[in-house]
Protein backbone atom coordinates (compact mmCIF):
# COMPACT_ATOMS: atom_id res chain seq x y z
CA UNK A 1 0.00 0.00 0.00
CA UNK A 2 1.17 3.50 -0.79
CA UNK A 3 2.43 5.62 2.08
CA UNK A 4 1.23 9.23 1.77
CA UNK A 5 3.23 11.97 3.48
CA UNK A 6 2.39 15.68 3.71
CA UNK A 7 4.87 18.54 3.40
CA UNK A 8 4.55 22.29 3.07
CA UNK A 9 5.93 23.72 -0.16
CA UNK A 10 8.25 25.87 1.96
CA UNK A 11 9.90 22.88 3.67
CA UNK A 12 13.08 21.42 2.18
CA UNK A 13 12.55 18.38 -0.07
CA UNK A 14 14.27 15.18 1.03
CA UNK A 15 14.99 11.74 -0.43
CA UNK A 16 12.42 10.24 1.98
CA UNK A 17 9.64 12.18 0.21
CA UNK A 18 9.49 9.67 -2.62
CA UNK A 19 7.24 10.84 -5.47
CA UNK A 20 6.40 14.52 -4.86
CA UNK A 21 2.99 15.84 -5.98
CA UNK A 22 1.82 19.43 -5.69
CA UNK A 23 -1.86 19.14 -4.71
CA UNK A 24 -2.71 22.87 -4.89
CA UNK A 25 -4.63 24.52 -7.71
CA UNK A 26 -2.33 27.55 -7.41
CA UNK A 27 1.47 27.55 -7.57
CA UNK A 28 3.04 28.29 -4.15
CA UNK A 29 4.09 31.91 -3.95
CA UNK A 30 7.81 32.53 -4.31
CA UNK A 31 8.75 28.91 -5.06
CA UNK A 32 10.54 27.81 -8.21
CA UNK A 33 10.26 24.46 -9.97
CA UNK A 34 13.87 23.74 -9.03
CA UNK A 35 13.25 24.38 -5.34
CA UNK A 36 10.06 22.33 -5.14
CA UNK A 37 11.52 19.29 -6.95
CA UNK A 38 8.08 18.07 -8.00
CA UNK A 39 7.31 14.93 -9.98
CA UNK A 40 3.70 15.89 -10.70
CA UNK A 41 1.24 18.78 -10.29
CA UNK A 42 -2.31 17.57 -9.63
CA UNK A 43 -4.35 20.76 -10.06
CA UNK A 44 -7.48 18.80 -10.93
CA UNK A 45 -7.61 17.02 -7.56
CA UNK A 46 -7.45 20.25 -5.51
CA UNK A 47 -10.55 21.90 -4.05
CA UNK A 48 -12.52 24.07 -6.45
CA UNK A 49 -11.74 27.78 -6.41
CA UNK A 50 -15.22 28.48 -5.01
CA UNK A 51 -14.75 26.02 -2.14
CA UNK A 52 -11.26 27.27 -1.32
CA UNK A 53 -12.29 30.94 -1.31
CA UNK A 54 -15.48 30.22 0.64
CA UNK A 55 -13.53 28.44 3.37
CA UNK A 56 -10.76 31.08 3.47
CA UNK A 57 -8.61 28.74 5.64
CA UNK A 58 -10.73 29.43 8.72
CA UNK A 59 -9.90 26.63 11.22
CA UNK A 60 -13.35 27.00 12.82
CA UNK A 61 -14.92 26.00 9.49
CA UNK A 62 -12.48 23.17 8.69
CA UNK A 63 -14.95 20.33 9.31
CA UNK A 64 -17.53 21.96 7.04
CA UNK A 65 -14.86 22.52 4.37
CA UNK A 66 -13.68 18.90 4.65
CA UNK A 67 -17.21 17.58 4.16
CA UNK A 68 -17.71 19.72 1.03
CA UNK A 69 -14.27 18.77 -0.32
CA UNK A 70 -15.03 15.04 0.11
CA UNK A 71 -18.26 15.59 -1.83
CA UNK A 72 -16.26 17.24 -4.62
CA UNK A 73 -13.81 14.34 -4.63
CA UNK A 74 -16.66 11.81 -4.85
CA UNK A 75 -17.83 13.58 -8.02
CA UNK A 76 -14.36 14.22 -9.49
CA UNK A 77 -13.51 11.95 -12.46
CA UNK A 78 -9.78 12.67 -11.91
CA UNK A 79 -9.77 10.66 -8.65
CA UNK A 80 -9.56 7.27 -10.40
CA UNK A 81 -6.51 8.30 -12.45
CA UNK A 82 -4.94 9.83 -9.36
CA UNK A 83 -5.41 6.61 -7.39
CA UNK A 84 -3.76 4.72 -10.25
CA UNK A 85 -0.81 7.13 -10.12
CA UNK A 86 -0.48 6.65 -6.36
CA UNK A 87 -0.50 2.87 -6.69
CA UNK A 88 2.65 3.07 -8.82
CA UNK A 89 4.75 4.58 -5.99
CA UNK A 90 5.48 3.14 -2.52
CA UNK A 91 5.96 6.62 -0.98
CA UNK A 92 4.19 9.77 -2.14
CA UNK A 93 4.42 13.24 -0.62
CA UNK A 94 1.61 15.72 -1.11
CA UNK A 95 3.13 19.18 -1.32
CA UNK A 96 0.86 22.08 -0.36
CA UNK A 97 1.21 25.80 0.32
CA UNK A 98 -1.15 26.32 3.28
CA UNK A 99 0.35 27.65 6.51
CA UNK A 100 -1.77 25.50 8.84
CA UNK A 101 -0.29 22.00 8.88
CA UNK A 102 -3.33 20.45 10.62
CA UNK A 103 -6.30 22.14 8.92
CA UNK A 104 -5.68 22.11 5.18
CA UNK A 105 -6.99 20.37 2.10
CA UNK A 106 -3.97 18.04 1.81
CA UNK A 107 -4.97 16.40 5.12
CA UNK A 108 -8.50 15.83 3.82
CA UNK A 109 -7.19 14.55 0.47
CA UNK A 110 -4.74 12.12 2.12
CA UNK A 111 -7.41 10.68 4.43
CA UNK A 112 -9.95 10.42 1.61
CA UNK A 113 -7.49 8.61 -0.70
CA UNK A 114 -6.27 6.25 2.03
CA UNK A 115 -9.92 5.30 2.60
CA UNK A 116 -10.30 4.68 -1.16
CA UNK A 117 -7.11 2.61 -1.33
CA UNK A 118 -8.12 0.41 1.62
CA UNK A 119 -11.70 -0.14 0.44
CA UNK A 120 -12.45 -3.72 -0.67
Amino acid sequence: MTKILLKRAYATPSAEDGYRILVDRLWPRGQSKAVLQLDHWAKGIAPSTELRKGWDHDPARFDEFAQHYRTELNQNPAVDDFLELLSQHPVVTFVYGAKDEQANHAVVLRDYLLDQLSAP
